[in-house]
C-alpha cells in the first residue's frame, strides 16, 4: 500500500488557506511526505478584462494587485508552514488555474479547499476549479471545507460505495487513511448495494481493513444530502467517495451528489475521478 509521498497544495490569499496549510503539515508528518505549496488564482487582467480600456496605467496596477495577493500567500504558507522542512513554496508558472492541474499530475495526492460563494475572493478561481483539476490531472484530492474546524483526519471514515471506477479510485486512494483508522463504515445504495458491499468488505479485509457496511435503500436519490446526514451521525472525519460528472461544450458537468457535496460538505472529502 503506498503512502503519499508528494503532495500539492493550492494556496491563495484568503484566511482559510492557513486551515489547508496545517492539514498538509501534517499530513506530511504522518506519511512522510513532502508537500508543495502553489499559489493559484486567477489574474487580475482575466477577472477585469476591460479595465485595460478605462485606464491607462492598468497593466502596471493589475500586476501590482496580483504581487499583493502572492505575497499575501506568502506569509500565510510561511506562518502556517511553522519552518517545516517538509514544506515547501513554489512560484506559479502562468496560466493559472490550468496550470495547477498540469502540476498536478506530479503529486500523489491534491490538497484543495471547498469553494465558498458568499466570501468576495471566490471569483479568484472559476466555479468549476475543484472538479475541474480532478478531471484533468486524474490524481485523488483532500478537499477542506471553507467552514468548522479540521483537526484529525481519518480516525472515522465513511465510504460512499459504488460499483464504478471513480469509487474505486477513491477507496485505493484511501488506504492509507483507513488502514489506521479506528471506524471504518460503507454504505451503498440502490437494488444492488448489499452484494457490493460484501465484495467490498472482503476486499478491504485483504487490506488489513475491518469495515462495517450498511445499505442506504434502493432509492438512491438525494444522496448527497443522505451521505452528509449520515457522516454526522457517525461522527465521520473523512468522506470517501468518487468524483462523477460528464463533459459538455467545453465544460466539465458534475453530477448531482457530487455538485451537493462540494457546495455542502461539512467535513474533509476525500475523492477521485
Amino acid at each position: 500500500m503506498q503512502t503519499p509521498k508528494s503532495i500539492l497544495l493550492h494556496l491563495d490569499s484568503s484566511p482559510r488557506a492557513t486551515v489547508r496549510i496545517q492539514l498538509a503539515r501534517s499530513l506530511a508528518d504522518a506519511f512522510e511526505a513532502e508537500v508543495t505549496g502553489l499559489p493559484c488564482t486567477l489574474t487580475a487582467l482575466m477577472r477585469y478584462p476591460y479595465a485595460l480600456s478605462a485606464a491607462p496605467d492598468a497593466i502596471s496596477i493589475m500586476k501590482e494587485l496580483d504581487k499583493e495577493r502572492r505575497d499575501k500567500a506568502l506569509a500565510l504558507f510561511v506562518d502556517a508552514a511553522a519552518g517545516s522542512p517538509r514544506l515547501h513554496w513554489e512560484e506559479p508558472i502562468g496560466d493559472e488555474p490550468w496550470a495547477f492541474a498540469r502540476r498536478a499530475l506530479y503529486a500523489d495526492l491534491l490538497v484543495l479547499g471547498q469553494r465558498n460563494e458568499e466570501d468576495p475572493d471566490a471569483a479568484d478561481l472559476p466555479p468549476e476549479f475543484v472538479s475541474s483539476v480532478l478531471v484533468e490531472c486524474g490524481k485523488p484530492a483532500l478537499i477542506v471545507p471553507y467552514a468548522g474546524t479540521v483537526a484529525a483526519v481519518g480516525q472515522t471514515v465513511l465510504i460512499a460505495w459504488k460499483e464504478t471506477r471513480e469509487s474505486a479510485r477513491a477507496v485505493t486512494a484511501a488506504l492509507p487513511w483507513l488502514s489506521r483508522a479506528r471506524s471504518v463504515q460503507v454504505v451503498a445504495y440502490g437494488e444492488a448495494a448489499e452484494a457490493s458491499l460484501r465484495r467490498l468488505q472482503t476486499y478491504l479485509r485483504t487490506q488489513g481493513v475491518d469495515a462495517s457496511v450498511r445499505t442506504g435503500g434502493v432509492d438512491d436519490g438525494e444522496i448527497g444530502e443522505r451521505l452528509l446526514s449520515l457522516a454526522a451521525d457517525v461522527g465521520a472525519d473523512l468522506l470517501v467517495m468518487g468524483c462523477y460528472g460528464h463533459s459538455r461544450a467545453r465544460e466539465w458537468v458534475v453530477g448531482g451528489a457530487t455538485r451537493s457535496i462540494l457546495q455542502s460538505m461539512t467535513l474533509p472529502v476525500l475523492m477521485a475521478h
